[in-house]
């Protein structure tokens, strides 16, 4: 219905606008001139108070609802910017920030000058093991079923102030500002721990969720790229989790 909707042609989106104005035009005239006409007969009124009534009725029948009518157009136009703007934002799978958003957050972070102390954190990686096995087995649905609980328990173990988005298809970053290299690492770990522990059973038949997490540990403002890719790169080993330095420009 969303699609027959966008292809209505726009002078046709106009036509009915006109007949709108015209019909609410017509209809507001013809309630004031029945009203005005019912009070020319009355003999108990002055014509005072036929005024009165006139000018108390009318505003009630005819502007409050047409003003009604306009405030929940209003509602529901707030309504629709609201849902825009969040599925411009963020991942309609799983709920985390989209790449782009990720991104963006992360290079204008690196553009901004921060206090010394702010500057350094983590960057993790997480990928999920066997989805493909997942999605081959029991379906796309329950692959994608696999990737809002691997999210959602992602977001559980990290603090307000850090950032999950999905860069990927299969894969979630994870910035950690202020964060050391011993806190980073306990976030990972956690982070494999929890997942592993999520009930997952495709079908009836339970299945074990596991991810590998890899991660760079910085201590000065950098550009996306320049943390994925040492970040994506510790994926290749073997372990589960695995953690590395970049060391600063000056050094």
């Amino acid at each position: 219905m969303s699609n027959a909707a966008a292809d209505v042609p726009a002078h046709h989106e106009w036509k009915n606008v006109a007949w709108l104005a015209f019909l609410g035009t017509i209809g507001s005239l013809c309630v004031s001139l029945i009203l005005n006409y019912l009070l020319l007969f009355s003999e108990t009124l002055t014509p005072f108070g036929r005024g009165m009534i006139t000018a108390t009725l009318l505003p009630l029948v005819i502007c409050l609802p047409l003003f009604v009518f306009i405030g929940l157009k209003l509602a529901e136009i707030r309504r629709y910017r609201r849902e825009l703007n969040r599925a411009a934002t963020f991942d309609t799978l799983t709920g985390c920030l989209n790449g782009k958003v990720f991104t963006s957050l992360i290079e204008r972070r690196a553009i901004k000058s921060s206090p010394p102390g702010e500057r350094s954190g983590a960057f993790l990686v997480v990928h999920p093991e066997h989805l493909n096995a997942i999605n081959l087995r029991f379906g796309l649905s329950w692959g994608d079923e696999a990737l809002r609980l691997i999210a959602s328990t992602i977001r559980s173990c990290v603090r307000s102030q850090d950032v999950v988005g999905r860069i990927g298809a299969s894969m979630f970053g994870v910035f950690l500002p202020g964060t050391s290299e011993a806190e980073a690492r306990t976030v990972g770990e956690r982070i494999r721990a929890s997942v592993s522990q999520v009930y997952f059973a495709p079908q009836g038949a339970e299945e074990i969720l596991a991810v590998t997490v890899g991660g760079v540990i910085f201590e000065q403002d950098l550009d996306f790229e320049d943390m994925f890719r040492p970040a994506e790169e510790s994926l290749s080993g073997k372990g589960g989790f695995a953690l590395s330095r970049i060391q600063p420009a000056s050094a």
